[in-house]
């Protein structure tokens, strides 16, 4: 849906200018191209509650239906906004995967999205339920043995991350979603990385698509907010329906500072994805850095895949210092680098991931978000803190 006069001219405009006019209201005189953000609790609402847009804030919000209406354009599909990605990542495996069934996603997922099917739900919910959660490499075709083995004991979910974070594995998504729909599964990818600029999950045959906007969507590190968007609108039902009763809902300043942020996406990500390419370049021939991943290098285990399936490859980098103590002096001594978690932000920022624990990686691995600065500068300070 979209509160566009000029709606129907959505599909065929490019990124670019999806991005800058999604979800604006139609043209009158007089009004802001983006209403500010409503704070309401209660609405009026005399009569049947049917009848009243608005009645509740549990229930929905203007400054959600503008920012969730700009995301359906750039995703294709009916879309919900939550209050971060884990929000909507829990939504979904709550509502998607019935008791009895099973669920198969890559054991190299966001260590947190396996914490909540292997921990919290496996261990108490999920289990209580009789529902089995198998865990596959997404590389060498492993998701796609652990639906062709598991397809007699009722897969419900295939859930996919493609490029993986932060290991930056990707996978097919159009031929996973045909033998999981072949087998009456369905399938959820987590597009975080990618964003619906770079990759259409929904286009490729999935069913539901999975975002943090707190990532690159928003791209300023001021936000955590998250979304889902759905082919069919029975799912954005079931969804809506579990966010109103569970009260898992996001702000109206968040959603409307996000739809503010929206505008320069394309922007930001064609820059990022420019310079994240010369950055992966440039580390590919560093002697003191091994086992670089960029989708975008034609060497990469990921780049044939990726090529098919991805209008650009995103801003993050990962690569390997020798040692712990290794990273640690690169931090030190870079001077445009922040030391940070997450990644999409218009800074430059890293971090040793072996800090946290949980994800099978070395001591000396970073993941990298590429930012705006200049990339000649930014090559400059990388090659410094490397010496």
């Amino acid at each position: 849906m979209s509160t566009r006069d000029d709606a129907a001219h959505g599909s065929t405009w490019h990124g670019a200018t999806q991005v800058v006019r999604a979800g604006l209201p139609p043209k009158a005189a007089g009004t802001p191209y983006l209403p500010g953000p409503v704070f309401a609790a209660p609405y009026h609402a005399p009569g049947d509650p049917s009848l009243t847009p608005y009645t509740y804030g549990r229930f929905h919000n203007p400054s959600w239906t503008h920012y969730e209406a700009a995301l359906s354009e750039l995703e294709g599909g009916p879309c919900l906004l939550f209050p971060s990605g884990m929000a909507a990542t829990t939504a979904v495996l709550a509502t998607m995967v019935p008791p009895g069934s099973t669920l198969v996603m890559p054991q190299e997922s966001y260590y947190t999205t396996r914490v909540i099917a292997s921990q919290q739900f496996d261990g108490a919910w999920f289990a209580a339920q009789g529902i089995n959660v198998v865990m596959a490499p997404t590389a060498g075709g492993g998701l796609l043995r652990a639906l062709e083995e598991h397809a007699t004991r009722g897969v419900s979910l295939l859930w996919l991350e493609t490029p993986t974070n932060p290991g930056l594995d990707v996978c097919d998504i159009a031929a996973l979603a045909a033998k999981a729909h072949d087998i009456g599964a369905l399938v959820a990818v987590d597009n975080t990385t990618a964003t619906p600029l770079l990759q259409q999950p929904l286009a490729l045959g999935a069913d539901l698509c999975v975002v943090s906007d707190t990532k690159a969507m928003t791209g300023h590190a001021d936000l955590v907010l998250g979304h889902v968007a759905v082919r069919d609108p029975k799912h954005a039902d079931t969804l809506r329906l579990w966010r109103t009763r569970t009260g898992v809902i996001p702000g109206p300043m968040e959603a409307w500072l996000a739809h503010r942020s929206l505008g320069t996406l394309h922007v930001r990500l064609t820059q990022q994805c420019r310079s994240a390419m010369a950055v992966a370049e440039f580390l590919a021939g560093c002697d003191q850095v091994r086992h670089v991943r960029y989708p975008g290098l034609p060497t990469d285990a990921s780049y044939a895949i990726a090529s098919k399936q991805m209008a650009a490859y995103g801003c993050v980098v990962s690569f390997e210092l020798e040692s712990a103590k290794a990273v640690e002096r690169f931090f030190a001594q870079s001077q445009l680098v922040y030391e940070a978690t997450s990644f999409g932000g218009l800074h430059t920022s890293a971090e040793r991931r072996a800090r946290w624990g949980g994800d099978v990686v070395s001591e000396g691995f970073v993941r990298m978000s590429v930012g705006l600065e200049d990339v000649h500068d930014l090559l400059a300070d990388l090659a410094a803190a490397l010496a």
